[in-house]
């Protein structure tokens, strides 16, 4: 008989929980790659032209997020009209590999989930 390692207990206390619960969020990714990639700080309009399809709620919600965990510097400079970009920190640099691995990943098998997607809608039409 095979026997298995315990499952981890994923505790609320749990310190990966406050890593998920930031990054489970589906702007986040897309801000933090646009950044990781940029070779200059980006403004608020150019994240939004940029992610395609986020509202203007969702990216202050998301940038706020991104900067109250450390991931995100904003700076503010005194022009009129006020002029605010936003840069990675260092803390933000250290997730590089991480997103490098969820974009190559998500290259690879996208077609795969599109088509199980379809695979499950078929059969899920039939019963």
């Amino acid at each position: 008989m095979d026997t298995y390692p315990p499952l981890p207990a994923y505790r609320a206390d749990c310190p990966s929980r406050v890593v998920v619960d930031v990054l489970a969020n589906k702007w986040v990714l897309y801000v933090l790659a646009l950044l990781q990639k940029s070779a200059s700080p980006l403004r608020f309009n150019e994240l939004r032209r940029l992610v395609d399809g986020v509202t203007q709620k969702s990216l202050t919600k998301t940038l706020r997020t991104l900067e109250r965990n450390g991931l995100v510097d904003r700076r503010i400079y005194a022009a009129v009209p006020p002029r605010v970009e936003y840069r990675l920190t260092d803390l933000g640099r250290d997730a590089a590999p991480l997103l490098a691995a969820i974009d190559s990943w998500a290259a690879q098998n996208a077609s795969a989930i599109v088509e199980a997607r379809a695979s499950f809608d078929t059969a899920s039409d039939r019963a």
